[in-house]
């Protein structure tokens, strides 16, 4: 199959095109002939190297955790999909941007999606919804994402207000018409943030959910009140130190069924900023990870 790989940590420029042996799902697992995958921070961290200690992958390495595609390989013991469905998830944490991807985490892909709005789907939903669920019901709350624009931050706002909340989002001022589109407030982040909520949400708002890692946990715990109605999906140090909760993202087909039937429903479209060919991988992973993005960017294959 063909794949993007890197065999050797470095910068983008590391990443090639090339023939890679084919992957086989094992008990439990699917492969899909991908159509398209996402790129997420991790994908460019463990490119660059930045996890080696944490994260170590066997190179050379594919990068990639989620994608969307059609089933055409079936493990032992997996019921409710069949060869040829469309279906969005999550696999390890590498192998994505290839031609056949296995993933042990799966929902069919809801009509209203495209492939590439399915393939943004996988790891941002399951994250923002694992966020917002240790924060409680979300009906009649106010909740404050951090980092709304991005793509976690987007499917986390768009989630929240589908379930009742109403939701102050932090953006930069460009990607502020974006998050009034989502169903959020706007409003800048930095220095004077619990000024500009307070004005915004005079009774103070409920529940908090950090998804920039952008080292503002601190002040977003004194906005809130408590470290526990404050979740964070990015700065596991800082939720640590200051007792808040902290997520990791799981490969949860559960996560990924409700998000499809929101997706269904209308009330949650997976935003994509761009959308690169397998060719210009490397272009995709430097804007990545110049960050700042306004939802997922995409690998179409």
């Amino acid at each position: 199959m063909r794949a993007a790989r890197f065999h050797e940590y470095g910068g983008p420029e590391n990443l090639v095109i090339e023939q890679a042996p084919d992957p086989h799902p094992g008990p439990g697992e699917i492969r899909v002939r991908v159509a398209a995958a996402s790129v997420n921070p991790i994908d460019w961290k463990l490119r660059a190297g930045a996890l080696r200690q944490v994260i170590p992958v066997e190179l050379p390495a594919i990068p990639g955790r989620d994608g969307a595609g059609v089933v055409d390989e079936i493990g032992d013991g997996v019921q409710g999909v069949g060869i040829g469905d469309r279906v969005f998830g999550l696999g390890g944490i590498t192998g994505a941007t290839a031609e056949l991807f296995v993933l042990s985490g799966w929902a069919q892909t809801p009509a209203t999606w495209s492939d590439e709005q399915a393939a943004g789907a996988g790891l941002a939903s399951v994250t923002a919804m694992r966020g917002l669920d240790a924060l409680g019901p979300l009906a009649g709350r106010t909740l404050l994402v951090e980092g709304a624009s991005g793509g976690v931050g987007s499917a986390a706002v768009e989630i929240a207000v589908a379930r009742g909340a109403t939701v102050i989002g932090t953006a930069s001022e460009r990607n502020h018409a974006f998050l009034t589109a989502l169903g959020a407030v706007p409003t800048t982040y930095g220095p004077g943030l619990a000024q500009r909520v307070t004005t915004l949400a005079p009774h103070g708002v409920d529940i908090v959910l950090d998804t920039a890692a952008s080292g503002s946990l601190d002040g977003l715990v004194a906005i809130a009140g408590d470290p526990k109605r404050v979740a964070t999906v990015a700065d596991h140090a800082g939720g640590q130190r200051l007792g808040t909760h902290v997520v990791n993202a799981e490969n949860d087909s559960t996560l990924l069924a409700a998000a499809a039937e929101l997706g269904g429903q209308g009330r949650y479209t997976p935003r994509i900023e761009e959308t690169y060919p397998l060719e210009r991988i490397a272009d995709a992973h430097a804007q990545a990870e110049r960050g700042r993005t306004r939802g997922k960017i995409v690998i179409s294959m």
